[in-house]
């Protein structure tokens, strides 16, 4: 079997998210929450999390997927969200982060929350759930686009699909985003190239009744998309 350069790039990519983020396990909550926050805190970081979760409009009872979730940074605001009767499926790439991710649920007695490791790519949304998030991850795969069109598959009609990510400015801040790329993107395993991706697009296109929001200047926003209570086929 033959594959195109495309395809190569594609895993190449993959293992180069994955290698990053198995380095980075046991210090990103330090890394890219604490001390990232610390730096950004003026701008109101260590609010876009609450902000993006509370845009879902999530109640008590649901079941919500948080995809890439990383160490669970999500799984707090999403608990009190949804409460002890709701259920969080927590979703990601790499086994390293997961287990951060399941200390946290250990430390907190969380009966409610199912850890799967999977690529976003390849994951198999199951049907009906309340709403699906994505912090700070979502550009960083190269299926994006598919992604999302699954993801809305899956959701109930009413319930949201919602984007806290990074992306690049369009004002005059533009010309500075090559030299900030590199202390706040290039750890991370992202680069300037992939902020030409737009998951927001997706949003809106297969979500219509959407809000786009911009932060941090430009360098951030947060998409949230309704689906309809028709509920519509996105194949």
């Amino acid at each position: 079997m033959t594959y195109s350069p495309h395809h190569q790039q594609k895993i190449s990519e993959q293992d180069n998210i994955a290698k990053t983020y198995q380095r980075l396990a046991k210090s990103y909550d330090f890394l890219g929450e604490r001390l990232l926050g610390l730096i950004l805190s003026p701008f109101g970081y260590f609010n876009y999390r609450k902000q993006a979760i509370s845009s879902m409009q999530l109640q008590p009872g649901d079941t919500v997927i948080d995809l890439c979730c990383g160490t669970g940074l999500n799984f707090p605001l999403l608990e009190k969200a949804i409460g002890s009767e709701g259920k969080i499926i927590g979703v990601d790439l790499t086994a390293e982060m997961l287990a951060q991710a399941h200390q946290r649920v250990e430390e907190n007695h969380w009966n409610n929350v199912e850890l799967v490791q999977a690529n976003a790519a390849e994951y198999s949304f199951p049907k009906g759930v309340d709403g699906i998030l994505s912090t700070w991850a979502i550009t960083l795969v190269p299926e994006f686009d598919h992604v999302i069109q699954n993801g809305c598959q899956a959701l109930s009609p009413g319930k949201r699909w919602c984007i806290l990510d990074f992306k690049k400015p369009k004002n005059w801040l533009s010309l500075s985003a090559p030299l900030l790329s590199y202390p706040f993107l290039r750890p991370f395993g992202a680069n300037l190239k992939v902020t030409d991706r737009h998951p927001w697009e997706p949003i809106q296109q297969y979500l219509p009744k959407s809000i786009f929001t911009e932060l941090l200047m430009g360098f951030a926003y947060i998409a949230v998309g309704e689906k309809s209570q028709k509920g519509e086929n996105y194949e």
